[in-house]
């Protein structure tokens, strides 16, 4: 195993995901901290599987991996335009919001620029290093097409893991091409064109995107089907002062907040982010009226309060048992390909459990999080890991959002620098979350 001679990194970044990719971008070109960031893949991919046609990101173009830190940077998303001959055309499609593949082009475009960045390196071990003089974090990491094994040394961790997709039961037990989740949504395009029927089961903006391609290619004689167990199919709140929880100014009132009374928060948010884009709703029923006018039978069943119990083959297709959650009722339906839109859970590495018994939980499988996002230990350590990642329950709803991301990571630099690298925005938005400290 070959170790990087006697170097200590300030940081290290586990998983190269938009989130850590901008903590590269942000650390290229300003040398206040020496760091390297290690993923598995071959190269930047941001959800592949579902880079449908003429789909948009849901943050505004300024939320690109730099801006919020320094709108000067080469890595801008405006830069990238330029450097592209783009910006006219991007001047002339006057929209805030861009196509979801062209900001996967543009993170590509950064991804290939850094020098700190490492690709097909996947870490298969993290060995805590605290005796050492400058106590720190062994990473190992195994190359993808070698095998070689190399250790890198960290004074600090920047976990950016992620998240994997959510498959419930024992629904994962069948063929890959026939049962999947929309992750996979793209690289099964052939297989699922080529279905008699085809059901979606979900109901947020994934659910929505799949169904509404399948709509817009489906075959006259091709049967869809889409059910949610959720009460309805929502639109997403868009109304400006409640997309205000996505600021630092949200975040400084909600963690403060006893872990109980931050858990009783959650739900009541999920308009603002779990609901469908009114353009995707709005699309769907256009072609679903424009068949009414033809008095054509679209052959397609729509519904909610449908929770998916069982899955069974038979023969060539599957029979799938729903229960309707309000009349109690089971139902069943027929499908050649089951397109799973259940949504995804954190990806804790393996690595990570090894220290489990020494850091502080909230519960049994969330962990304590400060305000910097660094992971609470029992007792204090000079080396930190800190989490880009699972971070719903001790930073709200929009932890997570790209709009925060950049600010986020400004805040953790600071933090392992010891001083301000990147200016720290707050006083961000008009509204108040809490009245402490303010005379009324």
């Amino acid at each position: 195993m070959m170790a990087e001679e006697e170097k200590i990194y300030d940081l290290a970044g586990i998983g190269i995901g938009p989130f850590n990719l901008s903590m590269a971008a942000l650390l290229e070109d300003n040398h206040e901290l020496e760091a390297v960031f290690f993923d598995e893949s071959p190269s930047f991919q941001w959800h592949p599987g579902m880079l449908i046609e003429e789909t948009d990101l849901q943050v505004p173009f300024l939320a690109d991996l730099v801006t919020f830190a320094d709108p000067s940077n080469r890595f801008s998303f405006l830069n990238y335009l330029h450097q592209h001959n783009r910006l006219y055309k991007f001047y002339f499609f006057n929209r805030f919001d861009i196509p979801r593949r062209e900001y996967n082009d543009y993170a590509q475009w950064v991804a290939e620029q850094l020098s700190n960045c490492m690709f097909g390196e996947r870490v298969i071990d993290l060995i805590d290093n605290k005796e050492s003089d400058t106590p720190h974090y062994e990473v190992v990491t195994e190359n993808r097409e070698t095998k070689e094994k190399r250790k890198f040394a960290a004074k600090n961790i920047v976990l950016g893991t992620g998240s994997t997709p959510m498959v419930p039961g024992n629904f994962s037990d069948f063929p890959e091409e026939d049962v999947f989740h929309t992750a996979s949504y793209q690289y099964l395009e052939e297989e699922i064109s080529e279905a008699e029927s085809i059901l979606v089961t979900g109901s947020g903006q994934s659910a929505a995107e799949v169904f509404l391609d399948l709509l817009e290619k489906k075959k006259r004689d091709q049967k869809l089907t889409w059910l949610t167990r959720s009460p309805g199919f929502f639109q997403l709140e868009a109304g400006k002062l409640g997309q205000e929880i996505f600021s630092h100014d949200y975040i400084d009132y909600f963690h403060p907040l006893p872990f109980e009374k931050r858990k009783e928060e959650l739900p009541h948010l999920n308009h603002l982010r779990k609901g469908v884009e009114q353009k995707t709703f709005h699309k769907i029923y256009d072609l679903l009226y424009h068949y009414s006018v033809q008095n054509i039978d679209p052959g397609v069943t729509i519904g909610a309060n449908m929770e998916l119990k069982e899955i069974e083959r038979e023969q060539k297709a599957y029979r799938l048992t729903f229960e309707h959650k309000k009349e109690e009722q089971k139902y069943r339906f027929k499908a050649d390909k089951v397109i799973l839109a259940t949504g995804y859970k954190p990806n804790i590495p393996e690595w990570l459990t090894k220290l489990r018994d020494k850091i502080e939980w909230e519960d049994e499988k969330r962990f304590k999080v400060t305000r910097d996002y660094q992971l609470s230990f029992k007792r204090e350590r000079p080396h930190k890991i800190y989490s880009l990642t699972n971070l719903e329950h001790s930073h709200g709803a929009g932890a997570t959002n790209l709009a925060l991301s950049v600010g986020r990571n400004v805040r953790i630099i600071n933090s392992i620098a010891g001083k301000q690298v990147y200016q720290e925005q707050d006083n961000t938005v008009f509204q108040s979350f809490t009245f402490r400290d303010k005379e009324h």
